[in-house]
């Protein structure tokens, strides 16, 4: 039986988009996997990852860390409720800002982001080895698309 498909793509893995999906699909299976036993979800290892690698000389909102994390700000601030209510970040009173709040990573966070962060890397490592000694063009080949989606504002949030 022949679809009816209009595509112009003489198979489904020839569409850069559907691979990509998969692909993703799949890597996102094997990090949840890996951060299943440190306690945290994709996107709490993320945000605490990008906070923790931050510069704590200067006080850090929210908002920044949305900025650096690339994620929605209201879900941000959803998930640093989650990772305050694990005593992994505190929230201060920002010292110029009546409106806004500082983050500190705990003690209790840096220890478990940087087991996390060990544990992800050696998954990512096992994950991309299929690629060989094309690894680092395929992730520059990444960091070009997201700076070009960047630019054109497609990796803007909804309805902004």
């Amino acid at each position: 039986m022949t679809g009816t498909l209009d595509t112009s793509y003489p198979d489904p893995q020839a569409s850069t988009g559907l691979m990509l999906w998969r692909v993703t699909n799949s890597w996102q299976r094997e990090i949840r996997a890996t951060l299943a036993p440190c306690g945290l979800t994709h996107v709490q290892f993320v945000l605490l990852a990008v906070l923790a690698s931050m510069d704590s000389a200067s006080p850090v909102t929210q908002r920044d860390l949305a900025e650096r994390a690339a994620t929605d700000p209201m879900m941000t601030s959803q998930v640093l409720r989650a990772l305050e209510d694990k005593s992994l970040i505190e929230r201060h009173a920002h010292p110029t800002d009546g409106r806004a709040r500082t983050l500190m990573i705990t003690p209790a966070g840096v220890l478990l982001v940087n087991r996390a962060n060990t544990a992800v890397e050696e998954a990512d490592r096992d994950y991309f080895s299929p690629l060989g000694n094309r690894t680092q063009t395929f992730t520059a080949c990444l960091a070009a698309l997201s700076a070009a989606a960047d630019i054109s504002g497609r990796s803007a949030s909804p309805g902004s």
